[in-house]
């Protein structure tokens, strides 16, 4: 009989259905690094959302054939390591197509209305004291007829490109090396830079990705430009952009990552208490729509390996 154990079940706030095979099912709340070993004795599938396993810990886990992910994002799994050991892996597809691309817009909105700066006034007393109905002390900008620049054209970068272009704005998609989807023209990195009022990352967590926005990146935008990130924390530098954001090097941030969840030992962007960045807690796909479709396909996913049918495998 095949042994299921989900490592991080908090992770997931929808009903999971068990699957439809013979199995023993376990499940844990959260678990720690050094407790990964130990939970996964004798087990044949892992479920993980965001507990990293590695090359030491699948070495002492023989009969682990298949890891499924509960998100599209796998970089906490040592994918070069599963390859070799013939450990399957699979991913989360498309669940998050709707909800990602609206709070990528709701952090759009507010930085380019200034609602947390004119919130605060109004919360501190400032329009109770004003002569005349209103006052504007923070510059409101319409998104119509302004550019979007997209690094990532997957489902989530394509979905975010359409809110655009239905907003009536002009959207770039950076180039980058092959695969590339279909039907999407793109534009060198450096024009994105250079010519977005607004840049959204919608791209995967790599070696080659880690940190790929830094200070000379920064530099390159308009300073009047945002930078939204609902992807992965470790893609941008996070000092620089603290610096490029205090120094007005950039006009504003939106960000639903860091590059360590959750920011225990501190982090600089928490350090910013200024209404021209938001920092929400990696919530973007969590919509109750989303994750339930994820739950779903999770299962769908673990079935289909067991029926030597294997969908949305990474290695």
């Amino acid at each position: 009989m095949h042994k299921i154990v989900f490592l991080d079940r908090q992770s997931l706030n929808a009903q999971v259905r068990k699957p439809s095979f013979a199995h023993e099912w376990a499940e844990h709340v959260q678990t720690r690094p050094e407790e990964v070993v130990e939970r996964l004795q004798g087990a044949t599938v892992a479920i993980s959302n965001k507990v990293p396993i590695r090359r030491d810990t699948l070495a002492q886990l023989p009969g682990l054939k298949l890891i499924a992910m509960a998100a599209t994002g796998y970089d906490v799994i040592d994918v070069e390591a599963c390859r070799e050991r013939g450990v399957a892996v699979a991913n989360i597809r498309n669940y998050a197509v709707h909800t990602v691309p609206e709070h990528a817009f709701a952090l759009i909105f507010a930085l380019r209305r200034n609602l947390i700066a004119y919130r605060d006034d109004v919360l501190n007393g400032r329009w109770q004291t004003e002569e005349q109905f209103c006052f504007f002390d923070y510059p409101i900008r319409d998104l119509h007829g302004s550019t979007l620049g997209i690094f990532g054209e997957g489902v989530l970068g394509q979905a975010t490109a359409q809110i655009a272009r239905a907003l009536g704005m002009k959207v770039l998609f950076a180039d980058h090396a092959p695969p590339k989807a279909a039907g999407v023209d793109f534009v060198p990195a450096e024009q994105v830079f250079a010519e977005s009022d607004i840049i959204s990352l919608h791209c995967p967590l790599t070696p080659a990705s880690r940190h790929f926005i830094g200070m000379a990146q920064l530099q390159q935008m308009k300073r009047s430009a945002l930078l939204i990130n609902t992807s992965r924390g470790g893609l941008v530098d996070e000092e620089a952009l603290k610096v490029a954001l205090q120094t007005g090097v950039i006009a504003g941030a939106g960000f639903d990552v860091l590059s360590q969840e959750p920011p225990k030992n501190g982090n600089p962007l928490l350090d910013i208490h200024s209404p021209n960045f938001i920092l929400t807690p990696h919530v973007a796909w969590a919509s109750q729509q989303a994750m339930q479709f994820l739950a779903d396909q999770l299962i769908d996913n673990i079935e289909a390996f067991m029926a030597h049918k294997p969908q949305h495998l990474v290695t």
